[in-house]
């Protein structure tokens, strides 16, 4: 360790005598606070460290440690009160050298007197100290940043589980109205259009699974194929994705998508309280888990309620789904449906300003783990923000219809890592990309 010439000659002159040398044990007391000292300690090897009591309570904190080459005792010495100011402790087995107050200036027509002499001790315990208050003042801080988020956490805390009290007495009347409303009409259309049952039930069971770009390519075949408006084809690829199209629907096409757009709007209405449902729950709990588990749930099935859910978000957005064919896991199916909904969602936002806006999905199975990515074409996400995307009170929406309390990627990452898997972020001018990885159990 380099060392100031000044300060180099004092330790060499003054704190080489072996009668003023000694060791001590890892454990040993060499000053007492407020008890008697008239030395000033230097540190041959070993650690010692400085602990302060308050005088009216026994509360005791570590004020400084001392390394090799570092001194002790300063104050009492240079100060010459003879009462140390701290208990130092031996942390390992150290070696000690000192001088004390009756120890001879050596060179003092050259050098000066002892005090003149140990003023580089001075000014270098000085700094030292003053770098130690700044060190301490930064930990200080940050203990008390950390202390103003919990206290922030518990806050919302607070106020998440008085919404969703609130919220939960909602979304129940909703989902046993859902149900209610479902029942009378399939009952209703049973008695009094039993020809339209095949078509509601459609809706009802399997809702819209297919995306934009899917249902526009299909409406194009079955336009051309079947002779039908636009608006009927468009609909109708909506309900049938795939295969021919049987003769019942074409009989009388505009009430058959009628009545299959009334069983599709039933079946969302019974996903989103579901959906609104488990937010709830997330809100509440924060750092708990969903045990409503089930042991086949679909992956890709998920994705397809959450893109369902979000119909409205996607209207001017290009969903490019590539799935493969993925085993079952043990999951809750509308935890996964609210990752997606809530990584799609914040995808929609961030491209309001996009042109041809567009969202990649692809799934993939190797081994023994799924991984989902998730694209958009919007713009990059900075490095700031990505390292803050993940923490429970951070957003980028900051008034209107736009605001948002900086939860949902908080109980996103919460969710995937409670599956044991992992969640990770990249962006750069022209992809913004999350890759969640899940393990198969």
């Amino acid at each position: 360790m380099h060392r100031p010439a000044a300060l180099q000659r004092i330790i060499d002159v003054y704190f080489q005598e072996t009668s003023r040398t000694k060791t001590v044990k890892s454990g040993t007391q060499v000053l007492k606070q407020d008890g008697f000292n008239d030395r000033l300690y230097w540190v041959k090897s070993g650690e010692l460290s400085g602990y302060l009591k308050a005088d009216k309570n026994d509360l005791t904190t570590k004020v400084f440690s001392v390394e090799p080459g570092m001194f002790f005792g300063v104050h009492s010495f240079f100060a010459q009160t003879q009462q140390a100011s701290t208990t130092v402790i031996a942390e390992k087995d150290s070696v000690l050298a000192w001088i004390d107050l009756t120890t001879p200036a050596v060179d003092v027509e050259q050098y000066g007197s002892l005090s003149e002499q140990f003023m580089p001790v001075m000014v270098h315990e000085l700094a030292q100290r003053q770098m130690l208050t700044g060190l301490q003042a930064i930990e200080k801080e940050k203990a008390l940043q950390k202390l103003y988020a919990a206290e922030q956490m518990t806050t919302l805390g607070q106020l998440a589980a008085g919404i969703a009290h609130e919220l939960n007495n909602a979304v129940g009347v909703l989902s046993s109205k859902t149900e209610t409303v479902q029942d009378a009409i399939c009952q209703f259309l049973e008695e009094n259009k039993p020809n339209a049952a095949p078509f509601i039930d459609l809706g009802i069971s399997e809702g819209q699974s297919n995306t934009s770009a899917q249902v526009r390519q299909r409406a194009k075949e079955l336009q051309a194929k079947h002779m039908l408006s636009r608006d009927q084809a468009r609909q109708l690829a909506r309900a049938l994705p795939q295969g021919d199209v049987p003769a019942l629907w074409l009989d009388n096409i505009d009430e058959a998508l009628q009545y299959w757009d009334v069983g599709r709007d039933l079946h969302d209405m019974r996903i989103a309280a579901k959906h609104a449902a488990n937010i709830v729950r997330s809100v509440k709990q924060l750092g708990g888990s969903d045990q409503d588990y089930q042991s086949d749930v679909d992956v890709n099935d998920t994705i397809h309620k959450s893109l369902a859910l979000l119909q409205s978000n996607l209207r001017r957005v290009n969903v490019v789904l590539r799935p493969a064919i993925l085993p079952a896991i043990t999951a809750s199916s509308t935890e996964l449906v609210q990752v997606w909904v809530n990584i799609i969602k914040n995808a929609c936002d961030a491209m309001e300003q996009t042109d041809a806006p567009t969202i990649e999905i692809i799934t993939r199975y190797s081994k023994n783990r799924l991984m989902i990515t998730i694209s958009n074409n919007g713009p990059m996400i900075d490095e700031a923000t990505r390292r803050k995307i993940f923490q429970p009170n951070f957003t980028t929406k900051k008034g209107g219809l736009s605001f948002g309390l900086g939860l949902g990627l908080s109980i996103v990452q919460r969710i995937v890592h409670s599956y044991g898997g992992t969640i990770a972020l990249k962006s750069d001018v022209d992809k913004t990309k999350f890759r969640i990885k899940l393990p198969i159990v």
